[in-house]
Parts: C-alpha cells; sequence; structure tokens
C-alpha cells in the first residue's frame, strides 16, 4: 500500500471519525481527505510532477496533515520542514533537497522573503495566513492555502506511484550537529508503521496526544500509525504550558501518550499530573533516547494501570526498530526490548560477529523500514547501510533471553584516562537523586585525564542541594573512576524541538567558559 492509501482507506471505513483535533479545530477523515485532493490538484495544475520534492514549514496542525497527504497524492516528495529555523536554515535545507514547492506559515515568510531570490528552482508556494506575494520571483506561482480549500478540485488524482519510490526525506534533529536527509520509500514508511499498528494494538477507537514535531520521526510515526486505523490525532504544541496539555488530554479523554523522555521528566516532577483521573489512557509509549529506570519506575506508580511501552530505533528505520513488552517492563528494567515484528537485530563486534550475551556490540538492523540511504550523500550512506543491514552506531549488550540494553552511542562514549565511560550509566545514578529532574553528562578537556566528566543538572522546583551532594550520592553507587569531576547546575538543558538533548551544544558551551 502507498502512504497516501492510508488516508484513503480511511476515508472509506470511518468517514465520519475524527481523523484531526487540533485546539478548536475539528476535521473528519471524509473532509481530510477531500481538503488533501484540492491541494494536491493543485500541485498537480502547477506543475509539481512524480518525485520533485515538496516542502512543509508548518507547525503540527490539521493544515500540516493535509499538506502531508496532499505532496504523496500528487506523486511527489515530503519534505517536513522544523519550524524553528533561520534563513540560513531553510536556505541550506531547500537547496539540499531541490525542493519545487513550499507550503509555508506566513509568519515564516520572513525568512524565505530573505532567500526566494537564490532558490531557482522553488517554483510554487501555497502560504498558510496572511498572503504575501513574493512580487520579486515572477515565476513563482502563490496562491493562498485557504483559497484553494474554498475553490480547489476534490476529486481524488491518480497519479501511478510504486511501493518502492520515494515518500519522504526526514532531516535527522541535529543532535550530533550534522543533519542529514534520510530518504524513506513507500514501503519503508507502510512497513514500520504496520508493525507499530501491530504491536500497540491500535484501532480507529484510539486518540493519540500528539505533542511531538509531524517533521521529527517519531511524530511523523505517530500521524501515520494513527491515520492508518482511521484513529484520531490530538495535536497540542504547548508543552511548554505542562498543565495545559494534561487539560487536553482529560478534555479529549485520549486513549494514548507518546513522548521522549524529557518530556514524562516534566509531566512527572512539575505538572498536576496526580490532579487528573487516568482511566481512559490506554497506553504510554516512550522513545527518542534511554528513560532513566527511576522515571519508568515513577510513571508506573502513578498511572499503575496503563501498559508503558519503552521503544528503540531511528530516523533510518522509518522510525521504530524494537519495543519492550509492557508486562516485563519490571523484570527487564532498563532495556529496550526485542526486534519489532518484520525487523531483525543483532549486535555484532568491529568485525562483524555476533557478541555473546553481555559482550557490548553495535546494534545492526534488518528490515523492510530501513532507509534508502542519505539524500545526495552516498559516502555517508555506504558507512552506515552495508550488507548486514543499518549500523545504527548505537552499543547495546543482550541478556540470556535476548533482550537488548543499550550501552551508549559511539559519539557519546568519553575517554577519561585509560577508561571508555558510558555517559548513561552515570545519568541513570543521578537521576535517582531526589532533587534531579534530568542530566547530562559529557566530556570537557582534561590535562591529565584527556576528558574529565562534567555533569550538568536540572533541579525540581524548589530543590535545593549542591555540588558537594551530587557527587557524594555519585561516590556511594560508581566507581571513582565514574564520579563527576564537575557538576553544574542549568535551569534547562539545550535540546532540539524533538526533545533530545544537545550533547555537543553542551560541549561547546563548556569549552568557551
Amino acid at each position: 500500500m502507498l502512504v497516501h492509501q492510508f488516508l484513503e482507506s480511511s476515508a472509506e471505513q470511518y468517514a465520519y471519525n475524527k481523523a484531526v483535533i487540533y485546539l478548536d479545530g475539528r476535521i473528519n477523515y471524509i473532509e481530510l481527505e477531500r481538503s488533501s485532493n484540492k491541494l494536491a490538484n493543485h500541485f498537480i495544475a502547477n506543475g509539481i510532477k512524480p518525485s520533485d520534492r515538496v516542502a512543509i514549514l508548518l507547525n503540527s496542525s490539521i493544515n500540516y496533515v493535509i499538506a502531508y497527504f496532499a505532496i504523496l497524492k500528487a506523486g511527489a516528495v515530503v519534505v517536513g520542514l522544523n519550524t524553528d529555523t533561520t534563513s540560513r536554515i531553510l536556505k541550506s535545507t531547500l537547496l539540499d533537497c531541490s525542493a519545487s514547492a513550499i507550503v509555508i506559515d506566513s509568519r515564516q515568510g520572513h525568512h524565505l522573503a530573505d532567500i526566494i531570490e537564490e532558490l531557482d528552482h522553488l517554483n510554487v508556494m501555497v502560504i498558510e495566513g496572511h498572503y504575501e506575494k513574493f512580487e520579486k520571483r515572477k515565476a513563482l506561482a502563490c496562491a493562498h492555502f485557504f483559497e484553494i480549500q474554498l475553490n480547489g478540485d476534490a476529486r481524488r488524482p491518480e497519479i501511478p506511484r510504486m511501493p518502492n519510490d520515494l515518500a519522504q526525506i526526514i532531516y535527522t534533529s541535529g543532535t550530533t550537529g550534522n543533519p542529514k536527509g534520510v530518504t524513506l520509500s513507500h514501503r519503508n514508511l507502510e512497513a514500520n508503521t504496520d508493525s507499530i499498528v501491530e504491536y500497540l494494538n491500535l484501532t480507529y477507537k484510539d486518540k493519540v496526544m500528539a505533542i511531538l514535531p509531524f517533521f521529527y520521526s517519531y511524530g511523523n510515526s505517530l500521524l501515520l500509525t494513527h491515520i492508518r486505523v482511521g484513529g484520531s490525532l490530538v495535536i497540542d504544541t504547548r508543552f511548554a504550558y505542562p498543565n495545559v496539555i494534561l487539560e487536553t488530554m482529560s478534555r479529549e479523554r485520549v486513549t494514548g501518550f507518546s513522548g521522549v523522555p524529557s518530556n514524562f521528566a516534566i509531566l512527572m516532577h512539575k505538572s498536576d499530573i496526580l490532579s487528573y483521573r487516568w482511566d481512559h489512557i490506554r497506553y504510554l509509549t516512550q522513545a527518542g533516547g534511554p528513560m532513566t529506570p527511576a522515571l519508568t519506575v515513577n510513571i508506573m506508580k502513578t498511572i499503575p494501570h496503563v501498559k508503558i511501552f519503552i521503544m528503540y530505533g531511528q530516523t533510518e528505520a522509518a522510525a521504530r526498530l524494537s519495543y519492550l513488552e509492557p508486562d516485563l517492563l519490571l523484570e527487564k528494567i532498563g532495556s529496550i526490548g526485542k526486534a519489532i515484528p518484520g525487523v531483525t537485530l543483532t549486535v555484532r563486534d568491529d568485525k562483524g560477529n555476533i557478541c555473546p550475551p553481555g559482550q557490548p556490540g553495535e546494534i545492526v538492523a534488518q528490515g523492510d523500514n530501513i532507509m534508502m540511504g542519505y539524500w545526495n550523500q552516498p559516502e555517508e550512506t555506504s558507512k552506515v547501510l552495508k550488507p548486514d543491514g543499518l549500523h545504527t552506531a548505537d552499543l547495546a549488550r543482550t541478556d540470556e533471553d535476548g533482550f537488548l540494553y543499550i550501552v551508549s552511542r559511539r559519539s557519546d562514549m568519553i575517554k577519561s584516562g585509560a577508561h571508555r565511560i558510558s555517559p548513561k550509566e552515570i545519568e541513570e545514578i543521578i537521576a535517582e537523586h531526589d532533587s534531579v529532574v534530568e542530566s547530562a553528562v559529557i566530556g570537557v578537556p582534561d590535562e591529565i585525564l584527556g576528558e574529565a566528566l562534567k555533569a550538568v543538572i536540572v533541579l525540581k522546583q524548589s530543590a535545593k542541594t549542591t555540588e558537594k551532594d551530587i557527587i557524594k550520592h555519585c561516590r556511594m553507587n560508581l566507581p571513582s573512576f565514574k564520579v563527576p569531576k564537575i557538576v553544574e547546575f542549568a535551569e534547562t538543558l539545550p535540546k532540539t524541538s524533538s526533545g533530545k538533548i544537545k550533547k555537543f551544544q553542551l560541549k561547546a558551551d563548556s569549552e568557551r567558559k
């Protein structure tokens, strides 16, 4: 099945089920299908051809979902962009993917106005909000999103596409500072979507709280899985105000919530989560980085009846690779589980041999969900896509039962003296301190050790502790060479829009001090 056929199928089976709920707006499946057709036909009428790249620069919303499926219906390739951008970043991305068209929020128009003369390949623009003509580019076909919806052709376009055709480019979130365009076919996205639907047991009755941006692979998977089954996306991007999100969840009686570790840390420590009844929530999913066992146990105590799925994946895998069954959460605490249906995961040493239980090695993945490659980067592609599968650069070990435990990312490993240290273990110990919300451990230059351990810590509201107290806590629970030499407190940790901690930025900030 092609990805846009998820919508077409659900529109036929669940026509009047609510597809997207966003603030005061709601759209059912038959309306979403018609709206996407109108925009798709506009693209086609203005010369957008199969395989052309079309960018979306909108916040997660009803219109984002309309644009997403419209692009695919026109035979084109979706390129979702981070709205937290600059003219320079936008120019770099649009040039990299040679976007032929863009759907843009007019509030982002000033970024585009700065660079429009340099984007010769950009021929079509659809603007949401106040109309801007960009008169300097006479060849640029501009139209208003809402005018298309009022006057557009709602007939379903029939543009032939194949499962192995390119459907989407997702730019990595840049936790290492170097985003790359991950190319995903219709088959890649279908395989991962159907696998997630299977193990979460999603149906048309499910309503997910979507706080994650849709340009991010985790958010994108929420969009696809729920449209696939005829369920509902409840979008609210105001997570800076966590109690607002809780109110939305309660009011809409969502059945699922998905987040990264920092989202759960904030809900547990900086919200009124205990003031609500959560009998309508069926499951929680967590991905986007390792969650500490202490935080996992806290969630289980707070909402004991809810199934918690600890998951692992990469954008390069469209995006899910493994999950831990909720019933095994305590027995296998800290594990990322086993491969999802349709995926094979092995842990291999530097020579490509499969590691025995307990021996760390790199996770290598095989499956129909594995990306086609990095856009315009064959050398980078060859580094990760090899005959035995996708080399994830994540180090892990298995236990005797075959369950996976992340050790670290290769890029995160800190070499201090004669030791190679994973920051993950130290962060988990720090998280057990009663005053801590979250932390990040990095390596900073040291004349003797090469790198010294530095912990940057965010405390709970009104909590008071000292550097000495944190170090004492670490000494009680860690060998001496894993105890941070430096402890720094911060109000927040720098994160990508998807909630991942930017350790490269922390390191750069430390080097400037």
